[in-house]
């Protein structure tokens, strides 16, 4: 820490510099004057102690202009009177702290000190896990995809990043990266620097939900739209609020004020409202469940993420990122997948979607037993290892091969058994699995 000693008095200058000096990793530049000290004041300066009683300049004039030059400097005011107006008047300018010149100050300036190293500590871990997330939700990398109907998604999240005050409303089946989408926006939006806040409406019951998001004036707590202040609030699950609710946060979107539970006087707010739901909101228009002029407030910018089998291009994709993370993150060596990993990965209908997959690929991760996850590594439940024909749009060829492959894995790659239990020509199978081979053989080159 650089610490700056501004004290006309050379006897209490040394008295300052050596009480200071007992602070470990501190450099301490004395200055006798006003002038001096301000030709000389750098951007890593972090603390200076500040004698009210210079011959050239005020103490204040002095405080100012510090914090005119770099409002990061914390300022501690030595004065040898004892002034309560004074003193609030300094610290309003923005003085840290304002010590007297008494028998005491050597603790008092010690603890000032340290507590001013510990904020800043604070402060620089808060920026770096800041960069951190920043990083983790970059647009461009934190959502992959190469499908069309990805890269629809990511031109409409582009569009709700350059426009940090319009509403996003985004619809998807449970596990297709809702919120992902949703924190991808705020922390590449110019909100990055301000809360992002969740709340969950299944996840809470209905009697709590109100305080959760406007606060209660009887405990004195602040509600999630107040803690959201300047960033985004999320609302995942907007399909489960009840009617009574819905009509309260609309009065809160067209007012842009909240009122805490049992109180009549409103605060303003300021933050982006970003809604999730898996249901279609027209039809619970239709049902009665859902306000319509709620609806078309929230909607904004409408992002519909599509599920793993609209996306289906984007699956090895996907898992080999989740097999990259998951290794990495648990020190084993990089695994690739095979070609008959692949083939397996691809043939499931993930009703879990994105989340399912990630799950499945992280245990492949811990089953294989050498570099390359197989196909026998990649464990599907037993509630999910069924085959599910109608779960995409497939030719009746294609709908034909998966049912012969599916009954070869079950009978061992007995095709004489499985010919007899489907009731078809040996030479269907033999071909089927020649044009498997030529396929493996193409991909491998």
């Amino acid at each position: 820490m650089k610490i700056n000693v501004v004290e006309d008095d050379k006897v209490y200058n040394k008295l300052i510099e050596r009480s200071i000096a007992e602070v470990e990793d501190v450099e301490i530049i004395p200055f006798f004057n006003g002038e001096s000290f301000l030709n000389q004041l750098t951007e890593d300066t972090d603390i200076v102690t500040l004698d009210l009683g210079l011959p050239d300049y005020s103490g204040l004039e002095i405080l100012k202009r510090i914090k005119k030059f770099n409002a990061n400097i914390d300022v501690i005011i030595i004065s040898g009177e004892d002034s309560v107006s004074g003193a609030v008047q300094l610290l309003k300018e923005g003085a840290y702290d304002y010590i007297i010149k008494d028998d005491n100050i050597k603790d008092r300036l010690h603890n000032s000190i340290h507590n001013i190293i510990n904020k800043k500590s604070l402060l620089n871990e808060i920026s770096l896990l800041k960069n951190e997330i920043s990083k983790k939700y970059s647009f461009g990398t934190a959502i992959l995809g190469d499908s069309p109907s990805m890269k629809n998604v990511l031109a409409l999240i582009e569009k709700a990043i350059k426009v940090p005050n319009i509403n996003i409303s985004i619809y998807g089946e449970s596990g297709t990266g809702k919120e992902l989408a949703a924190k991808t926006i705020h922390y590449n939006s110019s909100r990055k620097n301000a809360p992002f806040v969740t709340l969950n409406m299944s996840a809470i019951p209905k009697e709590y939900v109100e305080e959760e998001l406007f606060g209660s004036s009887n405990e004195n707590k602040l509600g999630k739209f107040a803690d959201a202040e300047k960033g985004t609030i999320f609302i995942d699950e907007i399909g489960e609020m009840d009617l009574n609710l819905q009509a309260k946060l609309l009065r809160v979107i067209q007012e842009g004020e909240i009122k805490k539970s049992g109180s009549r006087k409103g605060t303003k707010v300021n933050c982006r409202i970003i809604v999730a739901t898996n249901k279609n909101l027209l039809d619970e228009i239709s049902a009665g469940n859902f306000r319509e002029d709620l609806y078309y407030r929230l909607l904004g910018l409408p992002i519909y993420i599509p599920s793993l089998k609209e996306r289906k291009h984007d699956i090895i994709l996907l898992g080999q990122h989740f097999l990259d993370v998951f290794c990495s993150n648990n020190s084993l060596e990089k695994k690739t997948f095979t070609i008959g990993a692949k083939q397996k990965l691809m043939s499931y209908a993930y009703p879990g979607n994105v989340r399912e997959l990630k799950a499945i690929v992280e245990l492949s991760a811990v089953m294989a037993a050498d570099g390359k996850v197989d196909e026998e590594d990649v464990m599907l439940t037993s509630s999910n290892a069924k085959l599910d024909l109608l779960a995409e749009k497939m030719t009746l060829k294609e709908y034909t091969e998966r049912i012969i492959r599916h009954f070869l894995k079950e009978n061992n790659n007995n095709v004489l058994k499985v010919a007899q239990i489907l009731d078809i020509g040996k030479s269907t199978i033999y071909n089927m699995k020649k044009r498997d081979q030529k396929d493996k053989d193409f991909n491998m080159d």
